[in-house]
């Protein structure tokens, strides 16, 4: 499947996963850069189509005291700054229609965050700036109501849209993946990603910090790549201990190339 609006996304005929990766949110001046082309070089080696990741505002915190970012503007400018300096697409979320356009302005890929996969305001504000969009199943959605979220993009004119799932509500503390929203949701003819990371999440602590089963994040996308999803997507950090979100279930940075290897190997097995 090719994905024309991001052409950078996928090889023609090369038949490879593609990933989007990177930190939560943008922490600093010199973090994503660092981060990016640590990733960049070791998918340029295996041949897997990069789109680096962050946050420039965090909008969805449980505690008031929790970090939001450095600064919309600059967060959102550095953002553009990786995908410029190093020719890679670059994603980022959005909450509302007004950073859709601002944020169209820098970025190659919108997502929109679960909790707002409904909102018919954003995700027409979002297929109204033409750019590639990428819609995160809600955790209280199934893999067949996404259908009506890809229509609100779609009707306006914009057929690049991707879907993502990152887990579904299992009790109030924690999330399960449901392997069987893969091909559910590719019947709607439009990529599929699984969230590795998030989907490990074990939110509404009582500590009002987000927890996690990183140790599962292995497990996870091995599963995904054998159930055929398109690409991945998974928040790293050289030190998740110290990462200021999300840190709990973010896979540690120098993990990350044996853990493709292995998804290369499982991909190029599924395509014999």
């Amino acid at each position: 499947m090719i994905y024309p609006s991001v052409k950078k996304l996928s090889h023609q005929g090369s038949g490879m996963f593609f990933l989007i990766a990177g930190p939560c949110v943008v922490e600093d001046e010199i973090m994503p850069f660092s981060i990016a082309s640590y990733i960049k070089r070791i998918t340029d080696r295996l041949g897997i189509p990069y789109v680096f990741k962050a946050s420039y505002k965090k909008a969805n915190r449980s505690r008031m005291d929790s970090f939001t970012g450095i600064g919309d503007e600059k967060g959102l400018n550095l953002i553009g700054e990786v995908g410029q300096r190093l020719n890679i697409p670059v994603l980022t979320d959005i909450h509302t229609g007004e950073e859709a356009a601002r944020a169209a302005q820098v970025v190659d890929i919108l997502q929109v965050p679960a909790f707002l996969c409904r909102q018919t305001d954003l995700l027409v504000a979002a297929g109204s700036t033409g750019k590639t969009v990428n819609i995160k199943k809600g955790q209280f959605a199934s893999a067949e109501s996404m259908k009506y979220a890809v229509e609100k993009v779609q009707q306006t004119g914009n057929q690049s849209v991707m879907l993502t799932e990152r887990g579904t509500t299992f009790g109030y503390n924690d999330l399960v993946v449901d392997f069987r929203n893969i091909p559910d949701m590719q019947k709607l003819d439009v990529p599929v990603i699984v969230d590795i990371t998030h989907s490990l999440q074990r939110p509404n602590q009582p500590a009002g910090v987000t927890g996690g089963r990183p140790d599962l994040i292995g497990t996870i996308a091995l599963a995904a790549i054998a159930a055929g999803a398109d690409g991945i997507f998974l928040e790293t950090h050289p030190d998740p201990a110290k990462a200021k979100s999300d840190g709990a279930n973010m896979l540690r940075l120098d993990l990350l190339e044996t853990l493709l290897e292995k998804l290369v190997r499982i991909k190029q097995a599924i395509n014999i």
